[in-house]
């Protein structure tokens, strides 16, 4: 059966993904009622947003009504990518024993996808051709990707925590990445031919397989993405 996400749900994401962008800066003070105003629901569900935000030391209270964003530091930064990592594995285990048959076709055809994008991509540069929108559409393919293994756990409470549990948004998680490949158009392609790897896993029914396969990958993302901030 779907999971609702409640609007106290959809507070917590919302105003954790702007601390995690910057539009929430430390050290910046909010209040229930203005922040409820910003999203544009009642005070009591960016209450009890604001309560699993402080449980996660990104916000400081201050009074009853009243929290400080919280500077958040290194230590802090790195229990987020923990939860992180670990949900993406579960996921893949998940996927592991639940992925059918049409699912696991969807995904080789996406990744065969990604494969001619790949193809067309590394083409343009050494002609010396922009690649920008070459570049976002690979982009959007391995999105579509990570989501169409989300789907293969039939597990959507698990889902939804991996979706708020994330350290960079997807907007921000773009952004670092078009800043990685400006810099090396090698970046990430490394861990590229895991995606294979795991889908071979996923057919198999290996679940350790895919757990693994699918933490490290998140680790070393994770990690890039982190130097790159």
């Amino acid at each position: 059966m779907p999971v609702t996400e409640t609007l106290a749900d959809q507070a917590y994401r919302q105003i954790r993904i702007a601390i995690a962008d910057g539009e929430l800066r430390p050290g910046e003070k909010v209040t229930e009622r203005g922040m409820a105003e910003r999203l544009a629901i009642s005070p009591t569900p960016v209450r009890e947003a604001l309560r699993r935000l402080e449980l996660d030391g990104l916000i400081e209270r201050l009074g009853p009504r009243t929290v400080l964003v919280a500077a958040i530091r290194d230590a802090a930064i790195d229990d987020l990518a923990e939860v992180e990592v670990g949900l993406r594995g579960l996921v893949a285990r998940f996927a592991a024993r639940h992925a059918t048959a049409d699912q696991l076709d969807a995904l080789d055809a996406i990744l065969d996808r990604a494969d001619d994008l790949l193809i067309l991509l590394k083409e343009r540069r050494r002609q010396g051709q922009p690649t920008d929108r070459h570049l976002t559409e690979l982009l959007d393919t391995m999105q579509e990707f990570n989501d169409a293994v989300d789907a293969c756990a039939h597990n959507p409470v698990l889902v939804r925590m991996l979706d708020q549990s994330r350290v960079f948004s997807r907007p921000r998680r773009r952004e670092l990445l078009l800043q990685r490949v400006a810099e090396d158009d090698t970046f990430g392609l490394e861990r590229y031919t895991s995606h294979r790897a795991l889908v071979r896993a996923l057919r198999a029914g290996d679940s350790a397989t895919a757990e693994r396969i699918a933490l490290e990958d998140s680790q070393g993302g994770l990690a890039a993405l982190r130097e790159g901030r």
